[in-house]
Protein backbone atom coordinates (compact mmCIF):
# COMPACT_ATOMS: atom_id res chain seq x y z
CA UNK A 1 0.00 0.00 0.00
CA UNK A 2 1.59 3.03 -1.18
CA UNK A 3 0.40 7.18 -0.59
CA UNK A 4 -1.80 8.61 -3.85
CA UNK A 5 1.00 10.58 -6.05
CA UNK A 6 0.00 14.14 -7.17
CA UNK A 7 -2.33 13.32 -9.73
CA UNK A 8 -3.69 10.47 -8.32
CA UNK A 9 -4.65 12.44 -5.17
CA UNK A 10 -5.98 15.19 -7.72
CA UNK A 11 -8.13 12.67 -9.69
CA UNK A 12 -9.42 11.13 -6.86
CA UNK A 13 -10.15 14.62 -5.27
CA UNK A 14 -12.29 16.15 -8.00
CA UNK A 15 -14.54 13.21 -7.94
CA UNK A 16 -15.30 13.39 -4.68
CA UNK A 17 -15.91 16.76 -4.77
CA UNK A 18 -18.25 16.23 -7.19
CA UNK A 19 -20.31 14.86 -4.78
CA UNK A 20 -19.81 16.13 -1.21
CA UNK A 21 -18.13 19.15 -2.77
CA UNK A 22 -16.47 21.51 0.23
CA UNK A 23 -16.96 18.85 2.79
CA UNK A 24 -14.11 17.25 1.49
CA UNK A 25 -11.98 18.55 4.32
CA UNK A 26 -14.32 16.70 6.73
CA UNK A 27 -13.01 12.95 4.88
CA UNK A 28 -9.15 14.29 5.89
CA UNK A 29 -8.97 16.15 8.59
CA UNK A 30 -11.57 13.93 11.24
CA UNK A 31 -12.28 14.74 15.21
CA UNK A 32 -11.43 11.22 16.19
CA UNK A 33 -8.54 10.19 13.97
CA UNK A 34 -7.00 10.99 11.24
CA UNK A 35 -7.88 9.43 7.91
CA UNK A 36 -5.98 9.16 4.60
CA UNK A 37 -5.91 7.53 1.01
CA UNK A 38 -3.64 4.18 0.13
CA UNK A 39 -3.52 2.49 -3.05
CA UNK A 40 -3.43 -1.12 -3.57
CA UNK A 41 -2.97 -2.63 -6.93
CA UNK A 42 -5.98 0.19 -8.84
CA UNK A 43 -7.62 0.54 -5.98
CA UNK A 44 -8.22 3.30 -3.32
CA UNK A 45 -8.61 2.71 0.13
CA UNK A 46 -9.69 5.06 2.88
CA UNK A 47 -8.08 3.79 5.77
CA UNK A 48 -7.37 5.10 9.77
CA UNK A 49 -3.42 6.18 10.31
CA UNK A 50 -3.22 3.90 13.13
CA UNK A 51 -4.50 1.11 10.78
CA UNK A 52 -2.47 1.99 8.44
CA UNK A 53 0.81 1.55 10.61
CA UNK A 54 -0.40 -1.64 11.85
CA UNK A 55 -0.65 -2.91 8.22
CA UNK A 56 2.58 -1.92 7.47
CA UNK A 57 4.03 -5.39 8.90
CA UNK A 58 1.95 -7.34 6.29
CA UNK A 59 3.73 -7.61 3.16
CA UNK A 60 2.45 -5.78 0.04
CA UNK A 61 1.49 -9.27 -1.65
CA UNK A 62 -0.17 -10.57 1.00
CA UNK A 63 -2.58 -7.43 1.95
CA UNK A 64 -5.94 -8.00 -0.23
CA UNK A 65 -7.87 -5.00 1.98
CA UNK A 66 -7.61 -2.35 4.10
CA UNK A 67 -10.03 0.38 5.09
CA UNK A 68 -13.09 1.28 3.31
CA UNK A 69 -12.42 1.02 -0.67
CA UNK A 70 -13.78 4.32 -2.76
CA UNK A 71 -12.72 3.25 -6.09
CA UNK A 72 -10.51 2.41 -8.45
CA UNK A 73 -8.36 3.80 -11.50
CA UNK A 74 -9.11 2.54 -14.79
CA UNK A 75 -6.41 1.36 -17.49
CA UNK A 76 -7.35 5.10 -18.72
CA UNK A 77 -6.20 6.51 -15.54
CA UNK A 78 -9.88 7.97 -15.10
CA UNK A 79 -11.20 6.70 -11.34
CA UNK A 80 -14.38 5.50 -10.85
CA UNK A 81 -16.33 5.51 -7.54
CA UNK A 82 -17.56 2.14 -6.22
CA UNK A 83 -20.78 1.87 -4.06
CA UNK A 84 -18.68 1.05 -0.83
CA UNK A 85 -17.70 4.66 -0.42
CA UNK A 86 -21.61 5.26 -0.23
CA UNK A 87 -21.70 5.72 3.69
CA UNK A 88 -18.85 8.57 3.42
CA UNK A 89 -20.87 9.69 0.48
CA UNK A 90 -24.18 9.72 1.72
CA UNK A 91 -22.15 11.69 5.36
CA UNK A 92 -21.21 14.62 3.78
CA UNK A 93 -23.47 14.97 0.12
CA UNK A 94 -23.86 18.50 -0.75
CA UNK A 95 -27.30 17.49 -2.85
CA UNK A 96 -29.41 14.83 -2.53
CA UNK A 97 -32.93 13.33 -4.84
CA UNK A 98 -34.76 11.41 -2.73
CA UNK A 99 -37.20 8.37 -4.96
CA UNK A 100 -40.94 7.49 -4.37
CA UNK A 101 -41.19 3.38 -3.44
CA UNK A 102 -42.40 2.57 -6.98
CA UNK A 103 -38.95 3.87 -8.36
CA UNK A 104 -36.75 2.21 -5.71
CA UNK A 105 -36.58 -1.31 -7.56
CA UNK A 106 -35.72 0.58 -10.88
CA UNK A 107 -33.00 1.98 -9.55
CA UNK A 108 -31.66 -0.89 -7.52
CA UNK A 109 -31.49 -2.92 -10.62
CA UNK A 110 -29.63 -0.16 -12.39
CA UNK A 111 -32.01 1.73 -14.02
CA UNK A 112 -31.52 5.68 -14.34
CA UNK A 113 -34.18 7.78 -11.99
CA UNK A 114 -37.12 9.14 -13.93
CA UNK A 115 -39.45 12.22 -13.14
CA UNK A 116 -42.46 9.65 -12.36
CA UNK A 117 -40.19 8.46 -9.39
CA UNK A 118 -38.86 11.61 -8.00
CA UNK A 119 -40.16 12.23 -4.33
CA UNK A 120 -37.74 14.99 -3.83
CA UNK A 121 -34.67 16.89 -4.61
CA UNK A 122 -32.32 19.52 -2.72
CA UNK A 123 -32.96 23.00 -3.89
CA UNK A 124 -30.85 24.74 -6.67
CA UNK A 125 -28.76 21.56 -7.52
CA UNK A 126 -27.12 22.05 -10.89
CA UNK A 127 -26.90 19.97 -14.15
CA UNK A 128 -24.28 17.15 -14.33
CA UNK A 129 -23.93 17.32 -10.78
CA UNK A 130 -23.06 14.52 -8.36
CA UNK A 131 -26.24 13.60 -6.46
CA UNK A 132 -26.56 10.77 -3.60
CA UNK A 133 -29.86 8.62 -4.02
CA UNK A 134 -32.34 8.29 -1.13
CA UNK A 135 -35.46 6.09 -0.27
CA UNK A 136 -38.00 8.24 0.59
CA UNK A 137 -37.44 7.17 4.57
CA UNK A 138 -33.98 8.42 3.89
CA UNK A 139 -32.14 5.25 3.30
CA UNK A 140 -28.92 5.97 1.03
CA UNK A 141 -29.38 3.47 -2.03
CA UNK A 142 -26.60 4.89 -4.16
CA UNK A 143 -25.26 8.17 -6.28
CA UNK A 144 -25.80 9.01 -9.76
CA UNK A 145 -25.11 12.13 -11.78
CA UNK A 146 -28.00 15.10 -12.47
CA UNK A 147 -29.77 15.24 -16.02
CA UNK A 148 -31.26 18.23 -15.70
CA UNK A 149 -30.92 21.10 -12.75
CA UNK A 150 -34.12 21.40 -10.24
CA UNK A 151 -35.35 24.17 -12.27
CA UNK A 152 -35.88 22.15 -15.51
CA UNK A 153 -37.10 19.02 -13.72
CA UNK A 154 -40.21 21.11 -13.01
CA UNK A 155 -41.01 21.10 -17.15
CA UNK A 156 -40.22 17.50 -18.10
CA UNK A 157 -42.69 14.82 -18.77
CA UNK A 158 -42.59 11.72 -16.66
CA UNK A 159 -40.36 9.71 -18.65
CA UNK A 160 -37.70 12.12 -18.92
CA UNK A 161 -34.55 10.70 -17.13
CA UNK A 162 -33.54 13.21 -13.68
CA UNK A 163 -30.93 10.93 -12.85
CA UNK A 164 -28.62 9.16 -14.63
CA UNK A 165 -27.21 5.76 -12.40
CA UNK A 166 -23.80 5.39 -11.67
CA UNK A 167 -24.10 3.14 -8.50
CA UNK A 168 -26.34 1.58 -6.15
CA UNK A 169 -26.28 -1.13 -3.56
CA UNK A 170 -27.47 -3.85 -5.64
CA UNK A 171 -24.22 -4.22 -6.90
CA UNK A 172 -23.57 -5.88 -3.52
CA UNK A 173 -24.88 -8.71 -5.33
CA UNK A 174 -24.78 -8.17 -8.66
CA UNK A 175 -20.76 -6.97 -8.95
CA UNK A 176 -19.48 -8.95 -5.84
CA UNK A 177 -16.86 -10.82 -7.73
CA UNK A 178 -15.57 -7.23 -9.43
CA UNK A 179 -16.11 -4.75 -5.81
CA UNK A 180 -12.82 -6.54 -4.34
Amino acid sequence: MRPLTEEESKTVFTKLANYIGKNLVHLIDRQDEPHCFRLQKDRVFYVSESSMRLAISVARPNLVSLGTCFGKFTKSGKFKLHITALDYLAQYAKYKVWIKPNGEMPFLYGNHVLKAHLGRITEDTPEHQGVVVYSMNDTPLGFGVTARSTVDTRKLDPTAIIVFHQADVGEYLRDEETLF
